[in-house]
């Protein structure tokens, strides 16, 4: 069914539609017309977790200082502006209002028509308000954060009943250093104002807001460059300066490195980092200057720990006698960690194109995803076959449901492993069996 020409041409139609599909699936039958998959899958998510359709909950909202404290730290500050000249016109006249939220869920800028500011007041959707998808259900700033796509989510696609009478379409804005998501930018109104086009709309001016924010650590980057340049000059041996997200200004003494994983607190003195090994730390305005020692590093005790356990936000942790530190994954590199973690002995390319696409012919993909992978795991990941190193201790935190493990993925080997899991199902952020 295609809902959004359907409610283009009668609103009160694919509302009365949507309600009748809605009914039927949450109450365990048929619906004579399925749901979209996008949808139906949120909705699995709700009721696996405890949602109820029923209750509008509202969890509390933050304080106006803490929404202040929010707006400042937050890289979407930096390209308002673009949100605001490609979707805030528009949506006015349209009688829709425009929500920014962090990645956390948290709503910290709306604009837009002051009758549906009302009306999302109504509904709980104020400013400081927690729109994950596991508080309030499918809707369009939590279920764009899970999926990591756009969404559109009409009227009776709305989990919580209370909220049916609305529609909204979100798109997830990515920082572009290192694809880690930081917020969500939705546009909502009543369903008789919804258009087709709004969800090829709103992902647009996303992904304008997300070059915008390229552009802005390029320009960032050649400052650093400028600064770096007569420091390296006067060294010997090898050095680099980046930013402080890792991302490479100026090197000397040795190849190029585009990116160094810091850990997540790095502070003056000596370090050691997987691409780098042992290091004196100096701080520099806008970055750090990294000296590299000439010798081995020396061997030290590593603790990677893969965690899958929330649907949408995997990441990796690694610690080690000198720190640690954590990155947020893309579903690809989260499957390709998780199936070497599944196999400790290691995988060949072949292997794992198998277990990903199930065509071990595509072995250049799985290469390229695994040199990118190695530029922030350094010496932790092995080839030859690929494998993470035997002198790290590796744990993996599973969700509770198997459908929850990677739900994005379509992987051979994880959809086989979730049909394993389906026997035994550990509580969440338990590590595997």
């Amino acid at each position: 069914m295609n809902v959004a020409r359907l409610a283009a041409v009668d609103a009160a139609q694919a509302a009365r539609v949507l309600s009748e599909v809605r009914e039927a699936t949450l109450s365990g039958q048929r619906a004579r017309i399925a749901p979209r998959p996008v949808i139906e899958q949120s909705w699995g998510r709700m009721l696996r977790s405890g949602v109820d359709p029923d209750r509008d909950f509202r969890s509390g909202l933050l304080a106006s200082e803490e929404v202040l404290r929010r707006r400042e730290e937050s890289p979407l500050r930096h390209v308002l502006p673009v949100l605001r000249e490609g979707l805030l016109s528009v949506a006015d006249v349209a009688q829709h209002i425009m929500v920014v939220a962090d990645a956390d869920g948290r709503v910290l800028w709306r604009e837009g028509s002051p009758s549906v500011l009302r009306k999302a007041d109504g509904l709980g959707f104020e400013l400081g308000a927690d729109w994950r998808e596991d508080v309030v259900g499918t809707n369009g700033v939590g279920t764009p954060a899970v999926v990591r796509r756009p969404v559109q989510v009409f009227a009776g696609e709305h989990f919580v009943r209370s909220h049916t009478s609305w529609t909204c379409t979100g798109a997830p804005i990515t920082d572009p250093r290192d694809g880690r998501l930081i917020g969500v930018v939705d546009v909502s109104g009543p369903l008789e104002t919804m258009h087709p086009a709004t969800l090829a709309w709103v992902d647009a001016v996303a992904k304008l807001a997300e070059a915008r924010l390229r552009e802005l650590h390029v320009t960032a980057l050649e400052r650093l460059r400028t600064v770096a340049a007569p420091v390296l000059a006067r060294l010997d041996g090898r050095a680099l300066v980046v930013d402080e997200d890792g991302w490479a200004a100026a090197v000397t003494g040795m190849p190029y490195l585009r990116r160094v994983t810091l850990p997540k607190s790095l502070a003056p003195g000596r370090r050691w980092l997987p691409a780098l090994g042992s290091c004196a730390v100096e701080p520099l305005a806008g970055g750090w200057l990294l000296r590299a020692d000439d010798e081995p590093p020396p061997a030290c005790a590593t603790r990677l720990v893969l965690d899958l356990a929330r649907p949408g936000r995997c990441k990796v942790t690694v610690s080690a006698s000198a720190g640690s530190w954590s990155r947020e994954l893309s579903n690809r590199h989260a499957e390709l960690l998780f199936l070497l973690a599944e196999q400790p002995g290691g995988r060949g390319a072949a292997d794992l194109a198998e277990d990903l696409f199930g065509d071990p012919s595509r072995t250049v993909t799985v290469r390229a995803e695994m040199s990118r992978i190695r530029r922030y795991l350094g010496g932790l990941l092995e080839h030859r076959p690929y494998r993470i190193s035997q002198a790290a201790e590796v744990e993996v935190l599973l969700p509770g449901d198997p459908r929850d493990l990677l739900p994005r993925s379509t992987a051979p080997a994880v959809e086989r492993r979730r049909a394993a899991m389906a026997g035994a199902r550990p509580t969440p952020g338990t590590p595997a069996p």
